[in-house]
């Protein structure tokens, strides 16, 4: 990851760990911090496969004869009306064969970022770090997906972007976004 994601990610940490505190007496509104959890468990048994691993390539849920967790989640949240951070940790088997190549901590990272709403009416705001993705019709998260296969469409598009998105709300039905992205 890039300096700017990391120093963001430690932003976060900062803002969450400290309570958004300086922030708070600035302004009259409270900032709302949120809390939320996501467990997917499985068990496989194929009758076709006398091996460990099923095929990694179409299935999230690809070990045979064990009892795994997939996925794992849990997530902080910090919202204002000026100012936003989330952070959410993962651990599974979805986060070892997807986020291998990630170094260390990193690994367990789902999502990581902050932002700041640029204008007085919040319809105009800059997210910078780990970020989910808009791409693509399936999520890591199993609720989230129509199947439990995994389509080849879905493998060639991100499941999350790192680096800092602009958006701007026109009204309910237009929001646009622009983006500037080092990796996913």
């Amino acid at each position: 990851m890039t300096a700017l994601i990391r120093s963001s990610i430690l932003s976060l940490y900062g803002m969450l760990l400290a309570g958004a505190a300086p922030l708070v007496a600035q302004t009259e509104q409270q900032p709302v911090v949120t809390a939320s959890g996501f467990a997917d468990l499985y068990h496989v048994y194929d009758f076709n496969t006398p091996n460990q691993a099923r095929q990694t390539f179409l299935y999230n849920h690809n070990r045979h004869l064990e009892t795994n967790l997939n996925l794992g989640m849990l997530k902080l949240g910090l919202d204002h009306s000026k100012y936003r951070a989330n952070l959410a940790l993962a651990a599974g088997t979805y986060m070892d064969d997807n986020y291998s190549e990630e170094v260390g901590s990193m690994q367990s990272v789902f999502e990581a970022n902050v932002g700041v709403a640029l204008n007085s009416k919040q319809s105009l705001w800059l997210d910078v770090g780990v970020l989910p993705s808009h791409l693509g019709f399936e999520s890591p998260i199993s609720s989230d997906n129509h199947t439990l296969t995994r389509s080849l469409a879905a493998e060639n598009s991100p499941y999350y972007m790192s680096g800092a998105k602009l958006t701007w709300t026109a009204n309910d039905r237009l929001e646009v976004a622009a983006m500037a992205l080092n990796g996913w």
